[in-house]
């Protein structure tokens, strides 16, 4: 990656356990247990990345303590405001403050970092080497001014940093140059830096760090709200900041923060999840309407309802956040992360899901519960049903996006969507209509959908069992006392579940575990599924042990290699935070 055998490299890749995310609902930055800011894309999530040492690239901040140490950290309640902690030889310890500063903008962006030396003296190293377009662009035309404020730029992005006034610029290998800096921090001593980023115009002098701190934890404490009980406290809140860490002003929340992170290691199975998934983003309301109707709620119903307004039956099933369409899949010469390769863009977008129709549905009724759904949603909702009504006969891509096929599972989340959302028609007749298709669409679930054995299987053409299908009657689509119901959850559990992790399906006859990960987001349905059956203590286990899965930092990954206890996939993965806020609300209903 350079020219030069002296010029700055980043800290070599961790596991995915060990980053945490700061976000600001804009964009997203992952830190590393070196204190290293290793991706940061700008100025938006889909945006080309500003820090990209993640997948190889050029690009990253680091805050790094000098000689041996090991590390911690923890976010601080109800935010994303992460503490990075370490420990040093002759037991310094020293912390480093982090977060991307609020109240938020849509082209710009504050990066805080606030060094402590909580014990004894610190000795940090900071290395400054920010690169446009996943590390195409150089830092460019630095310049300190009178007051110690470095001025810069890469590629388009205006960039001020405050703090290192006494750094050094050193070349980069590639025609630009890098900032390096050495802090010597007495006892109880802190400093700041301030890293302004900016799209348009001059990045200017950032505000003093105090100021920028009391407003970003203020902004935190209006947007995560005080849950009520449930059976993870710490947890569920932690899941809902993260949430609401990757929902933009738009309303839109991404899938994940991150791309072409291996699912499988050069298994050609890394993705760009940088997008906003309709049906993520419901399961993501869903999970908060259980507690109350909170802003994440609403942002859900406000996003979901004007793409269903916008395009009605031809919706998408994903969007950038700012509701354009997603870009096809391209590749970017980078060595991507250790066993996966370089990809953005989706090709989501070429692809019709029927249960995404389902699933908004399920939203507008769990809003309708709260007395959170208005005129533009009620008529959202009624073009969820016609599009439902209109396409249910067409294959479709399903929940996996795979091959298209008469899926079970999006016909009978249909059903569940329908029958949920009729509870709040405005009239007999609508009512009445509804029912009615979710009763057809049960009925050919149940002519074309049914194992020999008695379960739901996949498709007329696929006999096999999956995780997914046991969604439906948790959704309401079937009764839970349903033979089809129990015989489903009897055979997810006896074929695809290992150590109390819980597999989508098998792809093939190889074991569980060599294909794929076990998806934590099936290890949650387990829960949810035993806790309609009464069972609560086995709905309490499956909980418990796949809450477990994270790293220090508590966010998880879309998979779980169970052999090898590690996270696999982009991260966070959104629905696996809204589906353990789902099942801490419900077991603490419980308690």
């Amino acid at each position: 990656m350079s020219g030069q055998p002296n010029a700055p490299q980043p800290p070599p890749p961790h596991t995915l356990r060990e980053y945490a995310l700061v976000a600001d609902g804009e964009r997203g930055a992952l830190v590393g247990p070196e204190g290293d800011f290793c991706w940061l894309c700008f100025p938006r999530w889909d945006s080309d990345a500003l820090l990209s040492s993640l997948i190889g690239g050029r690009g990253s901040y680091s805050v790094t303590p000098r000689g041996r140490f090991v590390w911690g950290g923890r976010y601080e309640p109800g935010t994303l405001i992460w503490r990075s902690r370490w420990t040093t030889e002759g037991s310094g310890v020293i912390e480093c403050r982090e977060a991307l500063a609020l109240p938020t903008m849509r082209d710009r962006a504050v990066i805080l970092r606030r060094i402590v030396a909580v014990a004894q003296t610190a000795q940090v190293s900071v290395l400054l080497d920010p690169s446009w377009r996943f590390g195409e662009e150089p830092l460019r035309a630095l310049a300190r001014d009178e007051s110690g404020l470095w001025h810069a730029r890469t590629g388009e992005v205006q960039i001020a940093w405050s703090g290192g006034d006494r750094a050094v610029p050193v070349p980069d290998g590639r025609g630009g140059e890098a900032l390096e800096l050495t802090l010597d921090l007495a006892a109880g001593e802190h400093h700041d830096l301030v890293l302004v980023l900016a799209l348009d115009g001059a990045a200017g002098a950032p505000p003093g760090a105090d100021a920028l701190w009391r407003a970003t934890e203020e902004a935190w404490q209006r947007r995560v709200p005080r849950l009520g009980p449930n059976a993870a406290p710490r947890d569920a809140h932690h899941a809902y900041a993260v949430l609401a860490g990757l929902t933009s002003s738009s309303g839109g929340m991404v899938a994940a923060a991150t791309t072409s992170l291996p699912e499988r290691a050069r298994a050609g199975r890394n993705y760009d999840y940088r997008y906003v998934w309709i049906r993520d983003q419901c399961y993501a309301g869903q999970a908060v309407a259980r507690d109350g109707p909170h802003p994440l709620m609403d942002d859900a119903v406000r996003f979901v309802g004007e793409r269903l307004r916008e395009h009605g039956s031809g919706m998408k099933p994903a969007y950038t956040a700012d509701a354009g369409s997603v870009p096809d899949v391209s590749s970017i010469p980078l060595p991507g992360y250790p066993g996966g390769s370089d990809r953005i863009g989706n090709g989501v977008s070429h692809q019709f899901q029927l249960d995404a129709f389902g699933e908004a549905l399920l939203l507008f009724a769990a809003a309708a519960r709260r007395d959170h759904l208005d005129s533009d949603a009620w008529r959202a909702a009624e073009i969820a049903a016609r599009a439902i009504e209109e396409r249910r006969a067409e294959p479709d891509a399903g929940i996996w996006e795979l091959e298209p096929a008469c899926w079970t599972h999006s016909r009978l989340i249909c059903a569940a969507g329908l029958r949920a959302i009729s509870a709040h028609a405005p009239g007999g007749e609508l009512r009445a209509r509804w029912l009615s298709l979710a009763e057809a669409l049960v009925a050919d679930a149940s002519e074309h959908g049914v194992h020999p054995s008695g379960r739901w299987q996949r498709a007329r053409e696929d006999p096999r069992v999956d995780a997914a299908l046991l969604m439906p009657a948790i959704r309401g689509a079937v009764p839970a006392e349903d033979p089809r119901t129990l015989a489903t959850l009897r055979a997810v559990e006896s074929e695809l579940t290992q150590d109390g992790y819980c597999y989508r399906y098998r792809p093939d006859d190889r074991p569980l575990g060599e294909a794929e990960g076990a998806f934590l987001l099936c290890g949650y349905v387990m829960a949810l599924a035993h806790h309609q059956q009464g069972d609560r203590v086995a709905a309490a286990r499956w909980f418990e042990r796949n809450r477990a899965a994270c790293g220090p930092p508590g966010v998880f990954a879309e998979e779980y290699d169970v052999a090898q206890r590690q996270l696999r996939g982009n991260l966070p993965q959104a629905f696996v935070h809204a589906l353990l806020l789902e099942c801490a609300i419900v077991q603490g209903q419980d308690l």
